[in-house]
């Protein structure tokens, strides 16, 4: 625990009240808070006392933190609401923009941001009402036919939401799943119900018996889960939108039961970097925080084909063994040789066992693929899909569960 001031104890406290609003704080910063911990954390802090700083973290820890990754958002939102007697302007710091260069003072430490937007849900100021120039008038919206804010936050370009849509289409994005199927492997494992009989098996059984064959063995064939592999432009261009996949892929990476062997993560830009053990951390604002430091050419410019030459050298045999299922995302605004890139896209075509493409210019309802780039890899990639909305994000299930799926790719390959 960090090193503050002491707490100072109010003459007439209200510390039941104030231990249900910080657990409703630490159920919206994603801890699973419940009434009954609630009820616990205030009989441990009656039974242990307030009296050293020391004694009532640790109490409340023990009943709120059950998982290592929650221990670094419990701390964050325990200095925002007992500690800091100026917490909301340092949470306003981090919530609003402001204009102050390129870079910001400091940069929020892990989960420091998720324990700001948990405490603004309580201290957020309101907008004073605006009052109607005539008096008794009054206006009424039908909103009955209206869409919630998640439906239309669902169609909504990543790069048209403000800070507070971008909060609450992370937490959608955190709670997306990509489901993929099974793969028939050429091995097979013992069935009773197996479709065909097992000679290897039935023969060391009827050894055993002299010979005689009592039992015929049976098998079916094994299945096995692919691995999937994400390259993801971080260029100038693409930045907003690699943001919010490296989310997605987060939540994919760390999802049980979704069925991928496992997942692998690669940033492009200027040059690859592999960020895959970075996403296995279960904190998302750990893990992007130690992917973006990792990654040095975020928001610079794009070398697709040179980065693409050093996938297909570097990792290609390790991670894409076993019918891989790769996506590529990116805008494919790339100035290099266009012939060295659809080298690069052929060989990464034949190594996979579907290339599916998120482009955010898809976005665009008079798009067409007039960049060289674009032109170079569209004829490589068995699915070309949009990628600049959650929606976006959602249906890329039914591209990778439908082997026939090709996306927009036949529309624009008409236009080539």
């Amino acid at each position: 625990m960090p090193e503050y001031a002491p707490i100072e104890i109010p003459e007439h406290p209200r510390l039941a009240q104030n231990i249900i609003h910080f657990a409703r704080a630490l159920r919206r910063a994603g801890l699973p808070v419940g009434p009954g911990r609630v009820v616990d954390a205030i009989r441990a802090v009656e039974a242990a006392g307030f009296t050293e700083r020391m004694d009532f973290y640790w109490t409340l820890h023990a009943c709120f933190v059950n998982r290592p990754e929650h221990r670094r958002v419990f701390a964050q939102v325990f200095r925002l609401y007992w500690r800091d007697p100026r917490y909301l302007e340092h949470m306003m710091s981090f919530m609003l923009p402001a204009i102050r260069g390129v870079q910001e003072e400091r940069s929020a430490q892990a989960a420091e941001k998720r324990a700001a937007q948990a405490l603004l849900g309580d201290e957020m100021p309101e907008m004073p009402e605006q009052e109607n120039e005539e008096e008794g008038t009054q206006i009424e919206i039908d909103a009955s036919m209206t869409m919630s804010s998640e439906e239309k936050l669902r169609s909504l370009d990543f790069e048209q939401m403000s800070t507070e849509e971008i909060a609450q289409a992370k937490r959608m994005i955190a709670r997306l799943t990509l489901p993929v199927k099974p793969i028939a492997s050429r091995r097979r494992q013992a069935s009773v119900h197996g479709a065909r009989m097992d000679a290897r098996r039935t023969i060391r059984s009827a050894l055993r018996h002299g010979g005689e064959i009592h039992t015929i063995a049976r098998a079916k064939q094994r299945e096995r889960w692919p691995n999937l592999v994400v390259l993801c432009d971080i260029s100038g261009s693409m930045s907003q939108y690699s943001r919010m996949v490296l989310h997605f892929l987060h939540a994919v990476a760390n999802e049980k039961g979704a069925g991928w062997a496992k997942v692998h993560a690669f940033t492009f830009g200027t040059r690859l970097t592999n960020i895959t053990r970075h996403l296995a951390t279960r904190d998302v604002d750990a893990a992007l925080k130690s992917a973006g430091a990792e990654a040095q050419d975020w928001e610079g410019g794009t070398r697709i084909g040179s980065c693409l030459h050093d996938f297909n050298r570097d990792w290609s045999r390790r991670v894409m063994g076993q019918g891989a299922v790769v996506l590529l995302i990116t805008d494919g605004l790339d100035r290099d040789d266009a012939g060295a890139l659809e080298k690069e896209m052929e060989r990464l075509h034949l190594s996979s066992r579907r290339l599916i493409w998120l482009n955010p210019l898809l976005r665009w309802d008079g798009f067409a693929p007039k960049a060289t780039g674009i032109r170079a890899m569209l004829p490589h990639v068995h699915s070309f899909r949009a990628g600049h909305s959650i929606q976006s994000l959602e249906d890329l299930a039914e591209a990778i569960s439908r082997p026939d799926d090709l996306g927009e790719k036949a529309r624009l390959m008409a236009l080539l």
